[in-house]
């Protein structure tokens, strides 16, 4: 069968645009590995939380403008082909090419002459060029090779792609062309720039560019922690009515793209024996922050047995809302209260993320239904992420519930411009502790 489309990758990346490009009136082909997505997304059902997009789902599959399969056929010819497949750190913290080489050699048997190739995939700087162009190549047919980066906000997805700009990298004009004018039927915003390695870089910099920006903002978090002063009244005073500061707010900084697009762009410049300096040293701050503010957390329950810890938010955000565990930092969060107070029992809440998605990762901690659960006679409750429910309820209703003695540890700064009376003495967060870190 002749498709518009295939796209190789149905992941968070791969399943929005593909639904994004059906509901436009394309027949597209999706191409995933794993069994239980090619059903649910045949049925009409995303595998991840994000809004609008099973509604539409559950349109394009019936109508048959999406189907998906676990693997390319000769038979099923596509005019362009879009590789979306992930490209996770490993344990060296080195971006893994392996789906990108399958997705492309998958490509490569399958593709008609003529295709149209983009890369949606963030890859290190000169994959597009170094790997994914010689294997085509090897195919001996003709082919144009583009790379157009996704960059869409999770919980927005399926409106930012239609709204944001999109990037098209390509070496010569008439691929260029070909790239702007299949993307134009997305969106009346294209930008396009003069090679595959252009693109590459505006991906990387634009995510490391945000996560420095968070990476300052937690030193100064750190910086008022030593002194006992309040970040937010720092931050938020400094910047009033002043047009040359706009410091953001400290807070937990991970997910699927800020925690490895970092990595990514400092090994893509190390291998050309260039070091960076600022971008490490912020990914730094970033990565230290769980281990060193739970120090402080351990501190203050020193003296009590197997304490109460309700840690709220699992996601790695909480605003727009999303079940996304991946590069969550409150997992990291999780990991230091284990290695500092080992025989703490803690309780998990997250107002997204089901129990399953939570088992995945709990390592022993019992996941509740309800905020109360959580933190009912808990000693510490430790506001993990954004999400709006946990800056609902005044922090004096919150104690109530707490363990005599118990406080609250919030990692972004839901109450800190909170009169202290509404906050009273319990209440600390990132920039605000009162007291240096040990």
């Amino acid at each position: 069968m002749k498709y518009d489309i295939g796209i190789v990758g149905l992941g968070y990346v791969g399943l929005t645009f593909a639904t994004a490009l059906a509901d436009l009136g394309f027949s597209v082909l999706g191409i995933e590995k794993r069994k239980d997505i090619v059903d649910l997304t045949n049925s009409g059902k995303p595998h991840f939380s994000e809004a609008g997009l099973e509604s539409i789902m559950r349109h394009v599959t019936r109508s048959g403008q999406l189907k998906a399969v676990q693997a390319l056929t000769p038979e099923d010819e596509c005019d362009i082909y879009v590789i979306t497949v992930g490209t996770p750190l490993d344990e060296n913290g080195n971006a893994q090419l392996d789906y990108i080489r399958s997705a492309t050699r998958e490509v490569a048997d399958n593709m008609p002459d003529g295709a149209l190739v983009i890369l949606r995939s963030t890859v290190k700087i000169g994959v597009s060029r170094n790997v994914v162009k010689p294997i085509l190549e090897e195919s001996g047919k003709s082919f144009h090779i583009a790379m157009c980066p996704e960059r869409t906000l999770e919980g927005r997805a399926m409106q930012e792609l239609r709204q944001l700009p999109q990037i098209v990298g390509a070496d010569d004009a008439e691929t260029r062309d070909r790239a702007v004018r299949f993307f134009y039927q997305l969106t009346r915003s294209v930008v396009q720039v003069g090679s595959l390695e252009t693109a590459e870089i505006i991906k990387l910099v634009d995510n490391t560019y945000r996560d420095v920006q968070f990476g300052f903002a937690n030193e100064v978090a750190r910086i008022c922690d030593v002194f006992g002063v309040n970040a937010n009244e720092v931050i938020s005073g400094g910047k009033f009515g002043y047009p040359r500061t706009d410091v953001a707010l400290p807070g937990l900084v991970g997910g699927p793209c800020l925690e490895k697009d970092p990595h990514i762009l400092t090994q893509s410049l190390a291998e050309m024996d260039v070091a960076l300096d600022i971008t490490p040293a912020a990914r730094a701050v970033n990565e230290n922050q769980p281990a060193e503010t739970v120090r402080f957390i351990a501190d203050r329950l020193s003296d009590r047995d197997r304490p109460a810890i309700a840690l709220l938010g699992m996601a790695f955000k909480g605003i727009p809302a999303t079940n996304d565990l991946r590069g969550s930092m409150s997992l990291k969060v999780l990991a230091a209260l284990r290695a500092q107070i080992p025989d703490a029992d803690i309780r998990l809440y997250d107002p997204v993320c089901s129990h399953a998605e939570l088992r995945e990762v709990a390592d022993g901690a019992t996941i509740v239904d309800s905020r109360s659960d959580a933190i009912a006679g808990a000693d510490c409750m430790i506001i993990a992420n954004n999400h709006p429910d946990f800056g609902a309820i005044p922090p004096v209703e919150l104690r109530e519930q707490l363990a005599e003695g118990g406080f609250i540890f919030d990692y972004w700064n839901h109450f800190s411009s909170h009169h202290p009376h509404e906050v009273g003495d319990a209440y600390y967060a990132v920039g605000n502790l009162r007291k240096a870190y040990r």
